[in-house]
């Protein structure tokens, strides 16, 4: 060896015993920390237990240091009691008694992830992204997803009351909903969808155990059925599951050894890269939905397929969690649920779309929105991080109006079509039919339906300022006219809505959830605006081009 390459492999040589050293160091240091703040922790713990001019519990006292140690990490970190394990374990079957609902966190808020389908919750109109308020009148300030989700859990038959609040409504609505028992399927439905019936449709509700497979089953059917012009993959209201599932279904459409999704944390044993391994299944054209409920694995498929430009998106912004966790058993039959690491997808990002600074309690949260960090996907279109997963062509669906809330919040849709399908042996009818809308809507005078709109809130309010004024009452009823008039006008801007949602309540009672979902899917949005993609491949392939 010259002298040269002697004095290369000695400094080489010293910076390994240099990096070695900074990282024995750096450990001697976090683990004297660790000892330092825990002598400090348990001596204080004890002062207080034991001194505290008051007697004290120290069991609460504990779990409420547990808790608020916690709460400055993120809302995915929890410490689960032998209760909770319980429900967990329940949780994880897919069989419980509750309301069918996921509950997440967004902006310092408990909301609802999404609706498990033909569930209490989606059948009243709960969506997802409404912020749960209360449960049965407990504020759920402070309180953790799977608190609430705790509260909402219960024996089969009982009733609970959730409080929620929507954006673009400035009032609190209140639904009593019966728990009952949940069965939670990966698949809901699929079959062929358009004019010609040649287009696939899978709905996936779960990345539960097996469903890359179901997926692949599903497919076969469909395949065997006729020769498909592309699939749509429906990944809307899915909080997502086994990440391994996920990376299943999108080895059915990309070639192998192309990585699809990397989970890196702080510790090494986390760390993990997934990458396809099987051939192409389906080379097709391929749409898939998503909804702000979209999130976790849903979003590592929908945003792998967006990053290596073989779907498109369609829908609307996921949720963005990109966080993994795993539970760690602790003693005394309880757990903690940690974050250990991060999803990164194909272009290098993050779906994660909220960052915790980890400075505070709750109030340590900062949205991701304003840094606009760009990364490319493999034909070079720009996508960004800390947004979740946002669709390339935005959702055709419009917002409940008030009127479309309160029919459904009060359960007039599932009324009327008990009554109807106790006087009508069918209803064979490819839309609603006039008379059926008439007599909807004296369904609705006869049993005293109304809805109070903001402006007869506000009108309300002012009322009751002006009582005793006088010449006031004159003005207020000219208002109150007004307002009798808008709300009549609210029915005829909102029938074509109001029609759908009967017809295809109307649908259920006599061809069951099937003909629903069948029924639904022929004017669905989103499924439309698929259906005209994969029929114009050379305008999708631009999209995803980046033309």
């Amino acid at each position: 060896m010259t002298r040269k390459g002697k004095y290369k492999a000695t400094l080489a040589t010293a910076l390994i015993i240099l990096a070695s050293a900074g990282i024995a160091a750096q450990q001697t240091d976090i683990y004297f920390l660790i000892k330092k703040n825990f002598s400090i922790f348990s001596n204080a713990y004890e002062n207080v237990a034991l001194e505290y001019v008051d007697e004290v519990d120290p069991e609460i006292l504990m779990r409420n240091g547990i808790d608020a140690m916690l709460e400055t990490l993120d809302p995915y970190t929890v410490m689960f009691n032998e209760s909770q394990n319980e429900q967990a374990e329940i949780m994880s079957r897919g069989n419980y008694a509750g309301i069918g609902i996921e509950a997440g966190y967004r902006d310092g808020e408990v909301v609802v992830i999404a609706p498990t389908e033909g569930g209490p919750a989606e059948q009243v109109g709960i969506r997802a992204g409404d912020v749960i308020v209360a449960v049965d009148g407990v504020s759920t300030e402070g309180l953790q997803p799977e608190e609430v989700n705790a509260l909402t859990s219960g024996e089969v038959g009982s009733d609970v009351t959730i409080s929620i609040e929507r954006f673009g409504l400035d009032q609190t609505l209140d639904f009593t909903l019966t728990r009952q028992r949940i069965e939670v399927s990966n698949i809901s439905y699929s079959g062929l969808i358009g004019d010609e019936e040649n287009t696939g449709y899978v709905r996936l509700t779960q990345f539960g155990s097996n469903s890359a497979e179901e997926v692949r089953q599903a497919m076969i059917t469909l395949t065997e059925s006729t020769e498909l012009n592309g699939l749509v993959i429906d990944l809307r209201d899915n909080p997502g599951g086994i990440l391994q599932e996920a990376v299943g279904i999108i080895d059915k459409f990309i070639e192998p050894g192309i990585t699809v999704v990397d989970i890196r944390g702080r510790v090494a044993e986390y760390n993990q890269t997934f990458a396809t391994r099987e051939p192409v299944m389906f080379d097709k054209p391929v749409v898939v939905l998503m909804n702000e409920g979209s999130a976790s694995a849903s979003e590592v498929v929908a945003g792998a397929l967006q990053d290596l430009d073989r779907a498109l998106i369609v829908g609307e912004q996921s949720f963005g969690k990109g966080l993994v966790q795993v539970v760690k058993p602790l003693p005394y039959n309880t757990s903690l649920k940690i974050t250990v690491s991060r999803y990164y997808i194909p272009s290098g990002r993050s779906i994660q779309s909220i960052q915790y600074t980890h400075q505070g309690r709750n109030s340590a949260v900062m949205n991701q929105d304003s840094s606009k960090r760009e990364f490319k996907t493999r034909n070079g279109r720009t996508v960004y991080e800390g947004r979740g997963i946002e669709p390339d062509v935005e959702s055709g669906k419009g917002d409940l109006s008030i009127l479309e809330v309160a029919l459904l919040q009060k359960g007039m849709y599932f009324d009327f079509a008990t009554e109807y399908e106790a006087t009508h042996d069918s209803f064979d009818y490819d839309a609603l039919p006039d008379d059926g809308f008439e007599e909807f809507r004296n369904y609705l005078t006869e049993n005293g339906f109304d809805f109070t709109t903001d402006s007869e809130k506000l009108l309300n309010e002012l009322s009751a300022q002006l009582a005793g004024v006088e010449g006031a009452e004159n003005q207020l009823n000219g208002l109150r006219t007004a307002i009798s008039q808008e709300k009549e006008n609210q029915f005829t801007e909102d029938e074509a809505e109001i029609r759908r949602n009967l017809y295809l309540e109307l649908v259920s009672r006599y061809e069951g959830q099937t003909g629903r979902v069948e029924a639904g899917l022929k004017s669905d949005p989103d499924v439309l605006k698929a259906l005209e993609f994969i029929a114009n491949e050379t305008e999708m392939n631009k999209l995803l081009s980046g033309e």
